[in-house]
């Protein structure tokens, strides 16, 4: 099964959209196996759940998320772990343990009339507190 993290020095990239890496996982009996950073290439928004679906890529943890990737991805059947930050080897990690806590209502949306914007975090704390050792 191949498991994928938007990623970016070593983190969970916390803008799906805006991604340029993922960090590719192969599991094999509830194991990595092997794992590989890809470029995106510049790849946009709708593009992303194509290119991780070509991949054979059955799993995606990130961090926020849009409503318009979330569907493109459910109907390319990739589940999606959202609002997850922290290192991505640990997430991913937890999650090929059945420890991984996640948002399932993580999203980003960019439209805050506040003018803050909270994606999910950018600070870095281990697994970012949703790790449970």
């Amino acid at each position: 099964m191949k498991i994928a993290a938007t990623y970016e020095n070593g983190q969970i990239f916390q803008h799906f959209g805006h991604t340029e890496q993922f960090k590719l996982y192969e599991v094999e009996a509830d194991k990595i196996v092997s794992s590989e950073v890809i470029g995106t290439n510049g790849t946009g928004h709708g593009a992303l759940a194509g290119m991780l679906r070509e991949l054979g890529v059955m799993a995606l943890v990130c961090g926020g998320i849009g409503g318009g990737a979330r569907q493109a991805l459910a109907e390319a059947g990739i589940e999606v772990y959202g609002g997850v930050s922290g290192s991505a080897d640990a997430a991913v990690q937890a999650l090929v343990e059945g420890r991984l806590s996640f948002d399932p209502d993580a999203h980003c949306d960019h439209h805050h009339g506040e003018g803050h914007h909270d994606c999910g975090g950018h600070h870095d704390h281990g697994c970012g507190g949703h790790c449970h050792h």
